[in-house]
């Protein structure tokens, strides 16, 4: 298949570049290169493009005889999207739709969209299942659930198919350690206590230790970037295959305590890792953990690094790279 990867210079993006170019798929990368990197792409023809541009847009999909476009573009940092909701209702949402728009003018009706757990809100029950009621609480999750709900719009009006994959905490790199994560600024767990390992950071910050769990803090579902682009590569399938419509959960299904993942992260590197507790921060729920049963049962998709050791072994390798040359 031929296929359009919009911010294929990101964290998963460039992930699932790698995956599909295994594949044996033709690919194209449009990127912006606001966040992401040049040096991430391994592969493939690079379109530098916004999705703020429809001419660009209608330029690189008149031309391609693209079979699908997979949607990894969006701005993803929660508490930006409080303070400006402007520009994560502008990017998330209107360029979503600029994006789809320019599909349908091309004849291009398959599509494979990066949403969120952010989607759910605060849980009602845990794991959570895709059946779980949607009541996002801030701008990033509201943007997410407002494009999956114009995707049901879009295929009962055009045809258009989607599957919609609301990813957990999304972890760990490439084996080989040719990419992995590297946001400006870095917000998630694993890299933090990873820098703070290699000494690329002083401490990290446990927001929290009272909460109603085993040992007081907060739990989460972490997923292995390449076992989420292998399931974006089941939902490619799917819906360029003639598959419904759909969305799906991404996790392993298993949560672990951020003082599971210090604990493990320091076993891994060997390294001391300082921590500073502060306060709960306002939103946190106690539990995040996916049921991806329906993903198993109708992707056929099965994680492969569930452990959370694997996923930080992968890590380790690429803070160790990227940290020499930082």
């Amino acid at each position: 298949m031929k296929v359009l990867v919009v911010g294929g210079a990101g964290y998963i993006g460039s992930h699932m570049v790698v995956v599909l170019l295994e594949a044996g798929h033709e690919v194209v990368i449009y990127d912006n290169f606001s966040t992401g990197y040049r040096d991430a792409i391994l592969g493939g023809e690079v379109v530098e493009g916004d999705l703020a541009d429809p001419a660009t847009l209608d330029s690189v999909l008149s031309d391609g005889h693209f079979d699908a476009v997979m949607h990894f573009a969006s701005n993803i940092e929660v508490g930006e999207s409080v303070r400006e909701p402007a520009k994560y209702y502008k990017n998330n949402l209107i360029n979503a739709v600029n994006l789809l728009d320019a599909m349908r003018r091309n004849g291009v009706s398959a599509f494979v969209f990066s949403s969120s757990a952010a989607v759910y809100g605060e849980p009602q029950y845990a794991p959570l299942d895709e059946v779980h009621p949607r009541a996002p609480v801030n701008p990033y999750g509201r943007t997410k659930w407002m494009v999956e709900q114009i995707l049901g719009d879009y295929d009962s009006a055009y045809g258009l198919k989607a599957v919609s994959l609301r990813y957990f905490n999304a972890a760990g790199a490439d084996p080989e350690a040719r990419i992995g994560e590297r946001h400006e600024p870095e917000s998630h767990l694993i890299p933090l206590g990873l820098q703070a390992a290699s000494g690329r950071r002083e401490s990290i910050q446990v927001f929290g230790r009272d909460y109603d769990t085993p040992d007081g803090t907060c739990i989460r579902d972490y997923i292995h970037v390449n076992d989420l682009c292998q399931a974006h590569l089941a939902a490619l399938d799917r819906v360029v295959g003639g598959g419904e419509s759909a969305a799906y959960n991404l996790g392993n299904g298993n949560g672990f305590s951020v003082n599971e993942v210090i604990e493990t992260a320091r076993q891994v590197t060997g390294r001391e890792i300082k921590v500073v507790d502060s306060p709960r921060r306002p939103g946190d729920p106690a539990v995040l953990v996916a049921d991806a049963g329906l993903a198993r049962k109708e992707l056929g998709w099965e994680p492969q690094r569930p452990g959370l050791e694997s996923i930080i072994e992968d890590a380790w390798r690429w803070e160790q790279k990227i940290g020499r040359s930082a």
